[in-house]
């Protein structure tokens, strides 16, 4: 019998990460949910996955305190052994100007969107490197690519996830460990439901494929990349964005 391998989704409670943990689920993977705030979400996630007959684990964490993120991913190594797959995911917006936006709502958006990205990959390597193998995905954002007005802290962040990506995936290829991201696009999740309706209409309006996407269209994306049909893919950014960013 094949030993079931091991997936780390952070921010798996909610949105994308909900349904890419109940993705991988349903693809056979053990999954370590990482929630900070969402418990109720998270504990209703992990009884509705139990109910199917899935593997899942919930890990509490605040993916920007590193203390947490040691103590999260030591307890999953206790649990499981190994991680086999990580999905940096956990993600915090912000909208303003940037002369309006105050230096600890930048620190906390950087901290929560892409040091994150550093610290769990820096936590979960060792164990993949160990094993010569490893996947890790780190889910981006349009934004990341183009830019946008009043969203310069989360664009940066998510800029920098891509960097890292990219960078990451030349280190470790040698060990058998692939990195790629995901860039979404205009996503019916919690992030936009502050959008007026003209907002999201413009947005639909400059989408090719002229609608909004779905958080389990980008979940079948993650899927996709840490899977072995994505054997010979690394260092790339699959965008998820209707056709967005190729205007």
């Amino acid at each position: 019998m094949s030993r079931q391998k091991t997936a780390l989704v952070t921010g798996g409670a909610r949105g994308i990460g909900l349904a890419i943990s109940e993705t991988l689920a349903r693809d056979g993977y053990h999954v370590l949910v990482n929630y900070f705030r969402s418990e109720e979400e998270a504990k209703d996630l992990l009884a509705r996955l139990r109910e199917t007959g899935c593997a899942a684990t919930l890990l509490r964490a605040d993916v920007a305190n590193p203390r947490d993120v040691r103590e999260m991913v030591a307890a999953a190594l206790l649990e499981t052994g190994r991680i086999d797959v990580l999905v940096n995911n956990a993600g915090l917006a912000s909208w303003g100007l940037l002369t309006e936006t105050p230096e600890e709502t930048w620190d906390r958006v950087l901290a929560t969107n892409l040091k994150s990205g550093y610290l769990l990959s820096h936590a979960v390597l060792p164990n993949m490197i160990q094993n010569k193998a490893g996947s890790i995905v780190n889910v981006s954002s349009m934004w990341g690519v183009l830019g946008a007005s009043c969203e310069a802290a989360y664009a940066a962040s998510k800029a920098g996830l891509i960097g890292l990506t990219r960078s990451l995936a030349q280190e470790v290829a040698p060990a058998g460990i692939r990195v790629n991201a995901v860039s979404p696009g205009v996503i019916q999740t919690d992030m936009i439901r502050g959008f007026k309706e003209e907002e999201l209409s413009a947005l639909i309006d400059r989408t090719p494929l002229h609608r909004i996407g779905t958080a389990q269209e980008v979940a079948e994306a993650v899927a996709f990349l840490v899977s072995d049909k994505a054997s010979f893919i690394t260092g790339q950014v699959l965008g998820v964005d209707g056709g967005f960013t190729c205007q």
